[in-house]
C-alpha cells in the first residue's frame, strides 16, 4: 500500500514539471540570444511559486530559485529578483504600499526588479551613492543613474534606496519604470545572464509619491535589518541549483570517461556532499528568518552565501574539466555553467564583499547588527 504524497511533495512535483516544460526547451535561446523568459515568470507567479516571499516560507522561495537554477541561472536570478522585490514590499511599514503592490508582485502580474546593489555597496564604503533624493510635498524627487538593475521593462517596478538631502538615513522607494523623469537605457552586453533585462536607470527630477515609499529615513535602519538577511540567503538558491546541475554533468561524463576523469580533483561525491550540508544549513536559516526576519543569524547567513558562491565556482570548474572538449562547444552546458558560476561569485554581495563583512565581524570591529546595515 503506497502512502499518499504530501502537499509539499505534490507542490514540488508541480514546480519541477512547470519549469521543465517552460524552461528546458528555451535555455540555449535564453543564454545565446538573450531571450527574456517572461512567460516562465508569469506562470510561476500565477501558480503561487513566489507566495512564500511575503515572509512566511522563505524556504519555498529558495526551492523555486534552486529548481530554475538547475536548468538556467538567468531564470534563477530573475526568480530571485521577483521574490526579493516582493519581500521588500512585504516588509515595508507602509500599509498602503503593501495593499497596492504585494499581491500583484507575488503573482507576477507586475514583474519586479531589485535596485539595491549600489545602496548595499555604498552603505559599506565600497562605492559612492549614485542616487540622491530630496523630500517634497507628498513624496521624494530622485536624481542620478543606477548603472545595472535587473528584471526591468517599461511595465516593471523595482526597489531602490538612497540618501535624502538634509536627513539622516535612507529613503527606500518602489520605482515605476513608466513614471515621469525616469528612463531605461539598454546598452551593456554580458558573457552570461544577458537575458535578465539588466539596464541602466536614469532619474531626472523623478517623483515617487508616498504610497510607493517602502521606508522613510527614520524607518530605514530597522527596514534594512528586516530585508537584508532574507535577501542574501535567498541568493543561495542560485548556487544550490547550479551545483546540483554541475554534479550531474560530472556523473554524465563518467559514463564514458571515468577511466581518465578519476584523476581529476573533484568527483560528483565531492560536490554532492557539501551541497547536501549547505542545503540543510540554508533550510534551517530560512526557518529562523520565517520566525523573525531580524533573527540574530546574519553571520551564519553571510557564511552560507559565501560558501554557496565558492562551491558554485568549484562545481562549475569540475563540470568543465570532466566534460572536456565536448563541454567547450558553444551550445554545451558545461561552459555555460562556468560563465554562470562567475555571476554568483560577483553579484552583490560578491565573494570579496562577503569576506570583507566576515573579517569585520570576526575581528570584533562590527556587531552583527551593524553588519546588516553595512551590507
Amino acid at each position: 500500500m503506497h502512502a499518499e504524497p504530501t502537499v509539499a511533495a505534490s507542490a514540488g512535483d508541480a514546480l519541477r514539471a512547470l519549469v521543465a516544460r517552460e524552461l528546458s526547451p528555451r535555455v540555449i535561446a535564453i543564454d545565446l540570444e538573450a531571450e527574456y523568459p517572461e512567460r516562465l515568470l508569469r506562470e510561476l507567479g500565477a501558480a503561487g511559486a513566489f507566495a512564500g516571499a511575503e515572509g512566511s516560507d522563505l524556504g519555498s522561495v529558495i526551492d523555486v530559485i534552486a529548481e530554475t537554477g538547475r536548468h538556467c541561472l538567468s531564470a534563477s536570478f530573475l526568480a530571485w529578483c521577483q521574490t526579493a522585490c516582493a519581500r521588500y514590499v512585504a516588509m515595508s511599514p507602509n500599509e498602503r504600499l503593501r495593499a497596492d503592490w504585494l499581491e500583484p508582485v507575488l503573482a507576477a502580474r507586475r514583474l519586479a526588479g531589485t535596485g539595491l546593489s549600489n545602496t548595499i555597496k555604498s552603505a559599506d564604503g565600497i562605492e559612492a551613492y549614485r542616487l540622491r533624493a530630496r523630500r517634497v510635498d507628498g513624496g521624494y524627487v530622485l536624481d542620478g543613474v543606477l548603472p545595472w538593475v535587473s528584471n526591468l521593462g517599461v511595465d516593471h517596478v523595482f526597489a531602490t534606496g538612497c540618501p535624502v538631502e538634509g536627513e539622516s538615513g535612507l529613503a527606500f522607494v518602489l520605482v515605476d519604470c513608466a513614471q515621469p523623469g525616469f528612463r531605461l537605457v539598454d546598452g551593456a552586453r554580458f558573457v552570461a545572464l544577458d537575458a535578465t533585462r539588466t539596464m541602466a536607470c536614469h532619474f531626472n527630477d523623478s517623483f515617487v509619491p508616498d504610497p510607493r515609499v517602502l521606508a522613510h529615513p527614520a524607518q530605514s535602519a530597522d527596514y534594512l535589518a528586516r530585508i537584508k538577511p532574507g535577501m542574501i540567503l535567498a541568493q543561495t538558491g542560485m548556487a544550490l541549483g547550479l551545483v546540483d546541475a554541475c554534479a550531474a554533468l560530472v556523473r554524465q561524463a563518467g559514463r564514458t570517461h571515468s577511466h581518465v576523469n578519476v584523476f581529476l580533483d573533484d568527483q560528483a561525491d565531492d560536490l554532492e556532499s557539501p551541497l547536501a550540508t549547505l542545503r540543510e544549513r540554508v533550510a534551517a536559516l530560512a526557518l529562523a528568518l520565517d520566525g523573525d526576519p531580524r533573527a540574530p543569524v546574519i553571520a551564519d547567513v553571510v557564511r552560507a552565501r559565501l560558501e554557496a558562491g565558492e562551491l558554485a565556482l568549484r562545481a562549475a570548474n569540475a563540470a568543465m574539466l570532466h566534460q572536456g572538449a565536448r563541454g567547450y562547444l558553444r551550445h554545451a552546458a558545461a561552459q555555460r555553467r562556468l560563465r554562470e558560476a562567475y555571476f554568483i561569485a560577483i553579484v552583490t554581495p560578491a565573494i570579496k564583499h562577503l569576506r570583507k563583512v566576515l573579517a569585520s565581524l570576526e575581528s570584533g570591529h562590527a556587531s552583527a547588527e551593524a553588519a546588516v546595515g553595512a551590507l
